[in-house]
């Protein structure tokens, strides 16, 4: 077996992990020369890894302190640098050094790279990627301007909708509402609330909230009343922001009466803040009391530049939700510092963010993609914002984006890349995506046949990057690897300063088997609790019950011997036949090889005092569910896993639920089979879907 891709010896110099572990070295008196040597060193010390990391990203902070660690003996009661104070909106806003003064870095370290060549490296994917460490220094020496008048943001609509953002138009948005906030009461520790699309004023609004010290939660606008109660009536924002509506599959959809309604039921709102989703003000309704335009607070008067509220590493900085679908969502708080660092070490190691790149990520602002996306400003990337369908008006019409606007990191789902599979798009024919240097995937696992998809048709030259970790830590276990191969269905490698490993029942390390992923040793990006739960006892069942002091994160995976990780699925969803424990992914992977279908879930239902798998698919237009077509899923199951993975029964259905965020909840599927209520229909974007698994007649026998 070998490598989809390797990086030249040229692309690994160019990039900042290369740095770093050159940092590590001269600091600490290592020879590392590999991602494994500096991975191992990190989880092993771990307080020299993250103060290191910490002066190398140029973390802004009124103190840093001396201790990196708390002294509290237990994993899950660690603090990291217990005694710094900083801004999370400040290191997004704060111009440390110019562009062009980093640009001239870059520049120094590409003639170093020239001066490397005649050394032996690797000599796969040179050619169509040989020079493509040098996209980020070529942007910025062509714009040749100084950090707050380059582009922060840019927003497409869909094709409705296109605006641009700099730095200096950021931070003055910024000041204005940061000003609003202050003259209502908004102080440090509040709540401040976004029903919003995933536009340029979210960011605004949020930067503007965490700069008080106040604390920012959002969901997206397609909740419904009942999701946004479940979520806003546990934290009880004082301020609520909303947009007058939005775009999705080229139609307009109004939001602010579903916002006005939900103020009705929200007693802690004090003003309701109306965004114009098109930024102009024609696009504005009528307000009513308590209800402010975007557009008045922001041209009353220059502002200036905003103040930035030092608070512990540990404050509160966001309110994250669990998916919903066991019950009302839980609301987990991630703190100012431990985001910051862990995302700043996601961006500049792993995805080998510049000065100047332009980061991409499809997501709503319900999903922890869309914080981890808005932290690349701390990079000084510029952050690009899609809101609306991906597949609309076409379904490569990212792509066309991605080359308009210059992309270097394209984010995005398993399930937009299967879907392009499926339809057979190619999008390497049609579009000039040179500049790209990184596609990264998340969601659920990209299958092997992702991996082929995205090399044959979409960019051969990239490192693609199929990432994972959640909502919990609002960051990733398993990453890229920008110095390091990839290898067909292998997330590359586990995150650098987290201690993960794969533990069996028994609660043993295993390498080349399937078992739990946990973590061993305590990371910056542990929620700082959960909202509501003084004790701490929600927090602790939902991480810590499992193993003693270890931090147990759900997912049913193996460590590869490449040192990376194949994910197979949730422990909660994973398959129990006969005794023998069988991820979901395993038989997703399968049947994605069937043309006849379009997706699947499966599910393990109680039958006869034994567990048995039930297969449902949706299939594509046109095609029945015939014996020939059962027999051939089951062939292709058969045939590249075990007996035992093979369903007991496949039966067809017309859709297949999912959450807001496109992942399948296999939970709810099997309440629905087994005639159990589900909790938390909310949090299902097409609940309607359950109603075809609930009267099955074949379940019965």
């Amino acid at each position: 077996m070998t490598p989809l891709w390797t990086p030249t010896l040229r692309q690994i110099e160019s990039t900042n992990l290369w740095r770093f572990l050159e940092t590590v070295n001269a600091r600490c008196g290592t020879r590392f020369t590999c991602y494994d040597e500096l991975y191992d060193w990190s989880i092993h010390n771990i307080p020299d890894f993250w103060r290191t990391f910490w002066d190398f990203a140029g973390v802004i902070s009124s103190k840093q302190g001396e201790r990196v660690l708390s002294d509290t003996p237990f994993m899950e009661g660690k603090h990291f640098f217990p005694d710094a104070t900083l801004n999370y909106a400040e290191n997004l806003l704060k111009n440390r050094r110019s562009i062009a003064a980093r640009s001239q870095d870059i520049s120094q370290r590409t003639s170093h790279e020239s001066e490397s060549r005649s050394r032996k490296a690797p000599v796969m994917n040179r050619g169509e990627g040989e020079n493509h460490e040098s996209q980020s220094s070529d942007f910025l020496k062509s714009k040749g301007e100084e950090y707050e008048y380059a582009q922060a943001i840019v927003f497409w609509g869909e094709d409705q909708v296109k605006r641009h953002l700099d730095f200096n138009e950021l931070t003055s948005q910024v000041a204005a509402v940061q000003s609003a906030l202050k003259e209502w009461g908004v102080r440090k520790g509040d709540c401040v609330a976004g029903f919003m699309p995933n536009m340029p004023e979210t960011i605004v609004a949020m930067l503007a909230a965490v700069s008080l010290g106040a604390i920012w939660t959002s969901c997206s606008p397609d909740f419904g009343l009942p999701g946004i109660l479940d979520r806003f009536g546990q934290t009880m924002p004082k301020v609520l922001f909303t947009a007058d509506g939005y775009y999705y599959a080229g139609r307009w959809y109004s939001s602010l009466e579903k916002s006005r309604e939900a103020k009705k039921h929200l007693p802690s709102v004090l003003k309701l803040i109306v965004v114009p989703y098109k930024g102009k003000d024609d696009s504005q309704q009528d307000l009513e009391p308590g209800e402010i335009s975007y557009m008045d607070m922001i041209r009353q008067k220059d502002f200036g530049r905003p103040e930035f509220v030092q608070v512990p590493f540990n404050h509160p900085l966001f309110i994250m939700y669990s998916s919903g679908t066991t019950g009302v969502p839980k609301c987990i708080v991630h703190g100012h510092g431990g985001t910051l660092l862990q995302h700043l070490k996601e961006h500049q190691l792993h995805c080998d963010i510049h000065p100047g790149d332009r980061v991409f990520y499809f997501t709503t602002c319900g999903w922890m993609m869309w914080n981890w996306l808005a932290s690349a400003l701390a990079s000084q990337a510029t952050v690009m914002l899609f809101d609306g369908s991906p597949f609309h008006p076409r379904p490569d019409f990212l792509f066309e984006y991605a080359q308009t606007e210059r992309f270097t990191l394209f984010g995005t789902s398993a399930r937009f890349i299967e879907s392009l599979r499926k339809q057979e798009i190619e999008p390497k024919k049609v579009y000039d995506l040179t500049s790209l240097r990184l596609i990264t995937s998340t969601g659920s696992p990209l299958s092997p046949e992702g991996f082929d998809y995205i090399y044959r048709s979409v960019a051969s030259h990239v490192c693609l990057s199929s990432i994972s970790g959640g909502t919990d830590i609002i960051s990733c276990f398993a990453l890229g690897n920008p110095i390091g191969s990839v290898w067909r269905g292998e997330l590359q490698a586990r995150g650098l300063g987290l201690k993960v490993e794969v533990f069996n029942e028994e609660g043993r390390s295993i390498k080349g088997q399937k078992g739990e992923l946990v973590c061993t040793a305590p990371f910056p990006s542990m929620p700082i609790g959960f909202w509501n739960d003084p004790k701490g006892e929600k927090y602790h069942d939902a991480y810590f019950s499992r193993f003693p002091d270890v931090w147990c994160h759900g997912d049913y995976v193996e460590l590869t011997e490449h040192n990376g990780l194949v994910i197979y699925g949730r422990s909660d969803s994973t398959l129990n036949p006969n005794g023998v424990r069988i991820g979901t992914a395993e038989i997703y992977r399968q049947v994605e090889h069937v043309e006849e279908v379009l997706e699947c879930i499966a599910i393990g239902q109680e039958f006869q005092g034994d567990s048995r798998i039930i297969l449902f698919v949706h299939l594509k237009e046109g095609i029945e569910l015939e014996p020939w077509l059962i027999e051939k899923i089951k062939h292709q199951i058969r045939e590249n896993t075990t007996p035992r993975h093979v369903p007991a029964l496949i039966l067809q259905v017309r859709d297949i639920p999912r959450t807001l965020n496109g992942k399948l909840v296999e939970r709810a599927v099997t309440e629905v089979v087994h005639g159990r209520p589900v909790k938390n229909k909310e949090a299902i974007a097409n609940p309607e879907a359950l109603e075809f698994y609930r009267d099955l007649k074949e379940l019965r026998y």
